[in-house]
């Protein structure tokens, strides 16, 4: 069983290849944004208690929130283990998790850090347009569509998300940095931290993570269309 912890900053592209190491190796992907959306929409006693906290306004305390991860990873489908997506971001977070798994005989093997440079990630985040229509994304920067507003694939209107604009960019990359730094240092004195060059293309990045976990991306490559 090997368990992968998932870190960079909004904008660093961890939710396409935390996706893409999961297609590519026997790891299932749980991000702690979907456990959430999940245990709300079904109901869940454990759902049901994050949403008294959230109703108050107040912050899922860390043991509500590593109860469900560890409900989440005791399901058949983690059996080889799992890339954590989202959680921990604190270094509070990052102990609660470890002394909850060890009683269960688990432990993280290995923490993957995706490394981008600010103004990248600005460029990233604040130039993200979506597709009102048919939900398609392009990015003013790198990938804009062929007319300026409309999408290629359905000719709908683009629009920008209220939290992709510059001023809530610098913010969350702030909070970020902030709350996630020490959480690094954490790991890199453990030595399990791997820094990978996100700037890089898609593919590339993906496989710099598949070599810092042992794994042959040639074994692992995605069938040939």
């Amino acid at each position: 069983m090997t368990n992968v912890i998932l870190l960079g900053p909004p904008g660093a592209g961890k939710g396409t290849q935390a996706k893409t190491l999961s297609e590519r190796t026997s790891l299932t992907h749980v991000a702690s944004g979907d456990l959430f959306r999940a245990a709300l929409r079904e109901g869940t006693e454990l759902g049901m208690l994050a949403k008294s906290y959230m109703d108050r306004g107040e912050l899922v305390p860390n043991e509500v929130v590593i109860r469900m991860i560890l409900e989440r990873i005791a399901q058949p489908d983690c059996g080889a283990g799992v890339i954590f997506d989202g959680f921990p971001r604190t270094r509070e977070q990052a102990t609660a998790l470890e002394a909850a798994m060890g009683e269960h005989h688990n432990q993280i093997d290995a923490v993957l850090y995706l490394r981008v440079p600010r103004d990248v990630l600005l460029r990233r985040i604040a130039g993200r347009q979506t597709c009102k229509t048919c939900g398609a994304t392009y990015n003013i920067y790198y990938f804009p569509s062929h007319r300026p507003g409309i999408c290629d694939a359905c000719r709908g209107k683009l629009y920008q998300r209220s939290d992709d604009s510059i001023e809530t960019a610098e913010h969350r990359l702030d909070v970020y940095f902030e709350q996630t730094m020490p959480l690094i240092e954490y790991y890199q004195r453990q030595e399990l931290l791997h820094e990978i060059d996100g700037q890089r293309e898609i593919s590339l990045v993906t496989e710099a993570m598949l070599h810092a976990l042992k794994i042959n991306p040639e074994l692992t490559a995605p069938p040939k269309e």
